[in-house]
């Protein structure tokens, strides 16, 4: 029962394609895993939505996640961390084990930057919630934590406005906000971020670290499951992608994200 235990997939879900940013990393640090992807595509960016929007929402997911035997479900967007991750905990019970992509972000400052000036740009939804100025708080140890909302950041990602002179003004306008002034790293709160993080390290010319949550994440599934001896040692059969509203500009910006051929199926929410 064990060893079956261990070949279940992990599940991962998003508002849209910003999630295969970690689902790549996750890939690249335990090549045995394999995914169940869902990106939230008809509602997406949850970063303006309702909290009760974004757990009805999650519920949902969960529930198809579940049913593909998911042995970990990750919750693969900032906004849907802030907004469901408690109540997700508490409606998957002891059916799969339940993370985010907070908490591992929040681990690292405090290891890497104590009584540091830290950044943190993100959508509305995640830097409006204040948590991660609560739990970065909490780990007493003296962080100055300064937020910024950037919310036309992930939708323009989405479109496929990055590593151009459009998205270059956007990152420029929300960067030089007096909000971030004086800050030594900077947190990527969002899961779309990741590919645009070449041009907000250009912007800060190696003066401020950039971190990509993804990278972060990745290692801490890692950790988590050989430390719960989940872990597989060898991958049973592809990974699946599913999308709540199916695009053909989704298919080939998915390319883009994951880094490789994806074929995505079909799945509403709500028929």
């Amino acid at each position: 029962m064990v060893q079956e235990n261990k070949h279940r997939p992990i599940g991962i879900f998003d508002s849209g394609i910003g999630g295969l940013t970690v689902a790549q990393a996750i890939v690249q640090a335990l090549p045995d895993e394999r995914l169940v992807y869902f990106g939230d595509t008809a509602h997406l960016p949850y970063g303006d939505k309702s909290t009760a929007a974004i757990q009805a929402y999650a519920v949902k997911i969960c529930d198809l996640l579940l049913r593909q035997r998911c042995k970990v479900i990750l919750i693969a967007c900032n906004s849907a961390s802030a907004a469901a991750y408690e109540l997700v905990k508490e409606y998957v019970g002891s059916k799969a084990k339940v993370l985010n992509v907070i908490d591992p972000i929040v681990q690292y400052i405090g290891q890497t930057y104590p009584g540091k000036t830290i950044g943190l740009i993100g959508t509305k939804q995640t830097v409006n919630s204040n948590v991660y100025r609560k739990k970065v708080d909490e780990l007493d140890l003296n962080i100055t934590l300064k937020s910024h909302a950037t919310p036309l950041l992930a939708a323009m990602i989405e479109e496929g406005f990055f590593n151009d002179s459009i998205s270059e003004s956007v990152i420029h306008a929300y960067l030089s906000d007096p909000d971030l002034q004086g800050i030594e790293a900077l947190i990527l709160g969002c899961t779309h971020y990741p590919l645009i993080k070449k041009q907000i390290e250009s912007y800060y010319q190696g003066k401020v670290d950039v971190l990509d949550a993804s990278q972060i994440v990745a290692q801490h599934v890692k950790a988590f499951l050989e430390t719960s001896d989940l872990a597989s040692d060898q991958i049973t059969s592809d990974h699946t992608f599913y999308v709540s509203d199916f695009t053909r500009s989704f298919e080939e910006s998915t390319r883009i994200f994951f880094k490789r051929e994806v074929h995505l199926e079909h799945y509403p929410l709500w028929e």
